[in-house]
């Protein structure tokens, strides 16, 4: 696309009270990789360690968690490229399964997944921040959590203010949270030795049997630490040359994940046996005060709370596209698609992001926060893949610049991995995933009463 050419469609957008395209590729790959990168690598491993006492079967499961979160980026790129609209895997669902499975995936946005994940984020900001002046994060819990609330508000004034300015800030904090975890894994790497780190610990266990259960539900953690992935896809319709740059952006991003996600869970496994790890909320922290003592704890402590931020910056940039489209689809309240007169931004959309995941970080733990969004969303995630096999049989001509490799293969493995750890998760903690479905369904009257005959509305300046 030319630059005159794509400051017309800039200025169309404007006009038309549409969210013009202003996210590049090497922005929308930062988006990918800062989104992600956020909380999960700082603090699940403590709960995988929990449920999974082994470092040789940990570390395997996340290469497994990565190997099906790259099987469904390889094939959501599909989607991407040939819907690039904004609200991505709601668009997806829409085209695929119709409106009411579009509904619920948003209902679901609003009443669980988007508060639970801002509120996740958050909650990790804060902790690392008390930490990092040298104060007890676990004994200080209201001010942990305010803080992370102030986040939250924050994130949300940044995003307001403009896309470009909040995918800046992801831009910038992404490659400086990237290098900080590649810093920390070298650190061990090459330091661990001389402070007590051995080979040993990669493959010592504490001795406790394995359950299969456990190792499922500690997938679902690992998920968490790998979300994002989908993220800019809710963001499409902002993203210039589209059908070339978000397969790719989302594809890239996610590999880059993977790799450094795999060394810097070594390098904690390396300076600490699975036991402390399992013990260590803070465990990039605590690798550092091995290796450091206490300005180690200082430095990485302040890179997570760039991490984390950068995550809810991100995170707090796309989702909030998904109200966006379903109030333009006729599918929400109006009020939530108007778009600022100067900044040209989803305002009230990101606004009600920001009130739902203040409200949530001040009221529940954070394995609550995170298991919640995982076991809420990712049904969808699959649901969106399997869109693949229907919209090729029933839309056959529908440009596809980029096609799933693999196919169908690779989508259909991701689709059987997300239906298996849902299971296991209903079969081993029946009550609270058992409430989370329960939110979801109560979409389904609120559809039939509010919005099943609710003509496509368009979004209003």
């Amino acid at each position: 696309m030319t630059v005159d050419l794509e400051n017309s469609v800039n200025r169309s957008s404007r006009a038309n009270g549409k969210l013009p395209r202003t996210l590049g590729l090497w922005s929308s790959v930062a988006i990918v990789v800062g989104i992600t990168i956020g909380s999960g690598i700082f603090r699940t491993p403590a709960g995988v360690a929990q449920r999974v006492p082994d470092p040789l079967v940990m570390l395997l499961l996340w290469v497994v968690g990565g190997a099906v979160t790259l099987c469904g980026a390889l094939s959501l790129g599909e989607l991407a490229a040939a819907l690039p609209e904004t609200g991505g895997l709601y668009a997806y669902l829409r085209e695929g399964w119709g409106r009411p499975a579009a509904f619920l995936f948003g209902w679901s946005e609003l009443v669980l997944i988007r508060a639970n994940a801002l509120g996740g984020i958050a909650v990790v900001f804060g902790e690392y921040l008390l930490r990092s002046i040298g104060v007890d994060p676990v004994e200080n819990y209201v001010v942990a959590r305010s803080l992370s609330a102030a986040a939250i508000v924050f994130a949300a004034a940044v995003n307001i203010r403009g896309a470009s300015l909040g995918a800046f800030i992801v831009g910038i904090a992404t490659w400086a949270k990237f290098a900080a975890l590649a810093m920390l894994a070298l650190a061990a790497f090459t330091l661990g030795g001389s402070h007590g780190a051995s080979v040993a610990n990669l493959t010592t266990g504490t001795g406790a049997p394995l359950a299969l259960g456990s190792m499922g539900l500690a997938v679902v953690s690992i998920l968490w630490a790998y979300d994002g992935w989908a993220d800019l896809s809710f963001a499409s319709g902002e993203v210039k040359d589209p059908q070339r740059n978000l397969p790719r952006a989302i594809i890239f991003g996610t590999i880059a994940i993977i790799g450094i996600y795999l060394a810097a869970n070594v390098a904690y496994l390396y300076v600490n046996p699975v036991s402390t790890v399992a013990q260590s909320r803070l465990v990039a922290a605590d690798t550092m005060l091995a290796l450091f003592g206490r300005p180690g704890v200082v430095l990485v402590s302040m890179f997570v709370m760039i991490s984390s931020f950068s995550s809810l910056n991100g995170s707090m940039l796309a989702s909030p596209r998904i109200f966006f489209a379903m109030a333009d689809d006729g599918l929400f309240f109006q009020t939530i698609a108007k778009v600022h007169p100067r900044f040209k931004t989803p305002y009230v959309a990101i606004l009600l992001a920001a009130v739902l995941g203040a409200a949530l970080v001040l009221s529940r733990s954070f394995e609550s926060l995170t298991d919640t969004f995982v076991l809420a969303i990712w049904p969808f995630y699959a649901l969106g893949v399997a869109a693949i096999y229907r919209l090729r049989r029933l839309r056959p001509d529908l440009e596809r610049p980029y096609r799933a490799i693999g196919y169908p293969i690779v989508p259909a493995i991701f689709v059987v991995s997300v239906v298996a750890f849902v299971i296991n998760s209903l079969v081993h903690e029946p009550m609270s995933t058992g409430i989370t479905f329960a939110l979801i369904a109560l979409g389904v009257p609120v559809y039939a009463i509010s919005f099943a005959r609710a003509p496509r509305a368009s979004a209003k300046m």
